[in-house]
């Protein structure tokens, strides 16, 4: 049986980046950038957002250091207090500093994780009582679609939806404007994402099926995502930092998320209640938009981020 264009269209353009991606950065000296904030995203610390010059041999660990006042623990591998905004228990909830790369957690100390020419790291200190495990942000658009992972950059692949075709249009463009470059455009649940970007576009009741996207559905201790969508996606429940709900999100409402499906590359979500929310989600998919947020919510063309503010 012959494989659909966009597959094909797809192990051509990943042949093209190499079978792990396109090693990025090299030389001496590289420009990173780097945002510290505190309760997911919120509230800056220090001068919040600046882009930084650093070695080729720098670590997430040494730029901190470099531009805040930081004490270590454990060795030094891991940061207790950024500015003096330290770490462990508030309010009988335990906090602590994450840091991502280009919008993924990692899973190493900062001193160990070594910086690419381009990486955005943002530093966050918030409540993990919930979850101690938001694998991935929608905040560093547009990474990682431009720099990827440990400097290798990976294909983008959008999966949509047979009614969605004028928001992926737009998502699509908007990705293009961004400098990430889409390689294939598929139907839903074409093939896995290990060494691909997936973005899904479409209803939430369509993308649901998706293993990677079913994942919300169970709550934030399973996706990172702090909204968790009704089976028929006709409704969507905005949940605060303590994974309550705060309100429901009705029709006209989109949603750009981000999760992780074990070991695979990140998998984005444009979607909503509705034809008219997946619409707003495309639209969203701007570095204004989601700039700081680790997931939003859009209603009437406005950006609200999630977790739900206390």
């Amino acid at each position: 049986m012959a494989r659909p264009v966009a597959v094909v269209a797809l192990v051509a353009a990943a042949a093209g980046l190499g079978a792990c991606g396109v090693t990025v950065g090299g030389g001496e000296d590289q420009h990173v950038g780097l945002l510290v904030t505190q309760d997911f995203g919120r509230v800056p610390v220090g001068p919040g957002s600046e882009t930084v010059e650093a070695p080729s041999s720098d670590t997430v660990l040494r730029l901190l250091e470099r531009s805040r006042k930081v004490t270590t623990r454990f060795g030094g591998g891991f940061v207790q207090s950024i500015e003096g905004i330290e770490g462990g228990q508030e309010k009988g909830r335990p906090v602590d500093w994450f840091f991502y790369v280009n919008g993924q957690l990692e899973d190493q100390s900062a001193a160990a994780v070594k910086l690419h020419r381009g990486d955005q790291v943002w530093w966050d200190r918030h409540d993990w009582g919930t979850t101690p495990d938001v694998k991935t942000v929608v905040g560093s658009f547009p990474e990682p679609f431009i720099h990827g992972s440990d400097g290798k950059r990976y294909p983008v692949r959008l999966e949509c939806a047979d009614d969605a075709k004028a928001a992926c249009d737009k998502a699509t463009a908007q990705l293009n404007a961004a400098g990430a470059k889409v390689v294939a455009r598929a139907r839903l649940g074409t093939v896995g994402g290990e060494e691909t970007l997936r973005v899904l576009v479409g209803r939430w009741s369509a993308i649901r099926a998706d293993y990677a996207a079913r994942q919300v559905e169970r709550g934030p201790k399973a996706s990172g995502v702090y909204a968790k969508p009704a089976p028929d996606g006709t409704s969507v429940a905005l949940l605060d930092l303590h994974g309550k709900t705060v309100r429901s999100a009705g029709a006209g409402t989109g949603f750009v998320l981000a999760t992780k499906y074990m070991d695979e590359q990140p998998t984005w979500m444009i979607t909503g209640t509705d034809e008219a929310g997946v619409d707003q989600a495309a639209a969203a998919l701007t570095e204004d938009a989601l700039r700081r947020k680790f997931a939003v919510a859009i209603a009437d063309s406005v950006p609200t981020a999630l977790p739900i503010a206390p």
